[in-house]
């Protein structure tokens, strides 16, 4: 007997997004996802373009960041019993016509994380040199300790099993950017992970690696993550995937 499909509900975490954000949840609404747009304390009218379009829409009383607005998007997901999250950005970045591509594979049970790929759609996609560098630097150390090839480890358009939702919703994951430290992190915890072409649209936020202090600063960060997530002790129930 096959298995139920499970609740799913698109995430989409969002600062000062009010042009935008009402557009892409008209467009997850009418593939039939349930909506969920967190507010990172915007000082626009980014919550009441998402509500006017049909998003549940929680406000956080302060900025937390990026990393923060998702993981308030884990446990309201997990709390409501939804037992699959496909996530994207609210800038227009990532096409939401392509949510249910992202999500394929964890409803066919062949991976617990999917991460959408601008790279395998569009190996020319317009990237910083700085941040396009260190990407590559860090997705092939993640290569070497998980002897997996991934192109795109900072997409921010995922889709999520009920497991990976359940490690999601733990102190491992990061308050910032996710990047090659949670995929070494996943792996540990034989979290499966696959890639998947997506299309996406430049950015028209300000990129974290402009300038030439802030791509410094992330190497520096990010050599540190990777350590600490090659070496640190996993909780009980994260090494058995309970």
């Amino acid at each position: 007997m096959a298995e139920p499909t499970p609740r799913i509900l698109a995430l989409l975490p969002a600062y000062r997004e009010a042009e935008t954000v009402g557009q892409i949840v008209s467009v997850l609404k009418r593939q039939g996802f349930d909506v969920l747009v967190v507010d990172d304390a915007s000082d626009d009218r980014t919550g009441e373009a998402a509500t006017a379009a049909g998003a549940r829409v929680i406000r956080l009383p302060f900025n937390l960041g990026y990393g923060g607005a998702l993981q308030t998007g884990y446990l309201y997901a997990r709390r409501h019993g939804y037992g699959a999250v496909v996530q994207l950005d609210a800038d227009g970045q990532h096409d939401p016509a392509c949510a249910g591509e992202v999500l394929a594979p964890v409803l066919a049970g062949e991976a617990d994380v999917v991460l959408g790929s601008r790279f395998l759609a569009d190996e020319t996609y317009p990237m910083p040199w700085a941040r396009r560098l260190g990407q590559r630097i860090f997705a092939g150390i993640a290569r070497l300790i998980t002897g997996k090839r991934i192109t795109d480890p900072t997409t921010g358009y995922q889709a999520l099993s009920g497991r990976a939702l359940e490690a999601y919703c733990t102190r491992l994951f990061p308050d910032d950017y996710p990047d090659a430290d949670m995929f070494i992190l996943l792996h540990r915890m034989g979290i499966r992970v696959l890639e998947v072409p997506t299309r996406m649209r430049t950015s028209r936020n300000e990129s974290m690696h402009k300038g030439i202090l802030r791509p410094l600063y992330y190497i520096f960060k990010m050599s540190l993550a990777i350590l600490m997530a090659t070496f640190r002790k996993l909780p009980e129930k994260d090494k058995q995937g309970k």
